[in-house]
């Protein structure tokens, strides 16, 4: 008669919890993979990415380089191009300085006179009011479709 393993309940728990765990770490790391192919460059991008796509709402370009004619704009973290929109997330670490600042309010008037509806949130916004952020990149992707649109270039992250 062939022998076979026997496994007590608890040791069999113990197996399957190892189990569990390598699996959902190969989960985070392939949603981590596919994060910085679509373009995302921080972890609060891809906590703004996740929102967008538990909300379902359309998936972004992340990171692309917005051109007029030849000339760049600007580089937000999300564009929806058929809206016209640009999204920012805009944390301390990055936009602390004085000088930081000042180049992302000049980033954002210079987005907005050429008529991009662009956004700004913080990293605490998207994990605690996630519910507005949908509402507000919802909303503006409803107006930004009802107009005429930009002529912005855009080409996506490398």
């Amino acid at each position: 008669m062939p022998k076979t393993a026997r496994y007590d309940r608890q040791a069999l728990l113990v197996l399957l919890r190892k189990q569990h765990g390598v699996m959902a770490r190969e989960q985070a790391l392939r949603r981590a993979l596919a994060e910085v192919a679509d373009g995302v460059r921080s972890a609060a991008e891809a906590d703004l990415h996740a929102v967008i796509r538990h909300a379902r709402l359309p998936m972004p370009m992340f990171n692309p380089r917005l051109f007029v004619g030849r000339v760049f704009l600007a580089s937000p973290d999300c564009w929806w191009p058929d809206a016209g929109v640009a999204a920012e997330v805009d944390s301390r670490e990055w936009h602390l300085s004085p000088r930081d600042w000042e180049e992302t309010l000049a980033r954002h008037a210079r987005m907005s006179a050429h008529g991009i509806i662009a956004l700004h949130f913080t990293p605490g916004q998207i994990a605690t009011k996630r519910n507005e952020v949908v509402t507000a990149i919802r909303s503006a992707i409803a107006a930004g479709r009802s107009r005429p649109l930009p002529q912005i270039g855009a080409l996506a992250a490398n």
